[in-house]
């Protein structure tokens, strides 16, 4: 979720560097580097161009619980309510036996009766 507000809050521009109908470089976050044959401005038709395609992310993500309305405040407050007591911890379980050792065997009964249980 983190990721998302991350990569929806970021803006970023993309810059590309044609040489004629040829795209020659491709650059996010810096500048495209050129073919080397850029032409002075002087000329009326240059063969190179750049192009830059500016990505705008949101930066609208700023909400307060009383922006909302009475409707949704108390939605959102009912959800939470409801949700919270979901994940109470497990009350400790009292074993009164575990500090005790079961007696010795001294000879086995279903053996010595010949019952089993199958």
């Amino acid at each position: 979720m983190a990721l998302l507000v991350l990569f929806s809050t970021m803006s970023f521009a993309i810059e590309k560097h044609f040489c004629g109908t040829t795209l020659v470089d491709v650059a996010i976050f810096t500048q495209a580097h050129g073919c080397g044959m850029e032409i002075p401005s002087d000329i009326e038709k240059p063969c190179c161009k750049n192009d830059v395609e500016i990505i705008k992310g949101q930066d609208e993500l700023k909400y307060s619980f009383n922006d909302l309305s009475l409707d949704q405040q108390q939605f959102v407050a009912t959800f939470v309510y409801t949700y919270l007591d979901l994940f109470e911890g497990l009350p400790e379980q009292v074993i009164p036996f575990k500090d005790y050792s079961p007696p010795n065997l001294f000879y086995d009964r279903q053996v010595l009766h010949e019952t089993y249980l199958i």
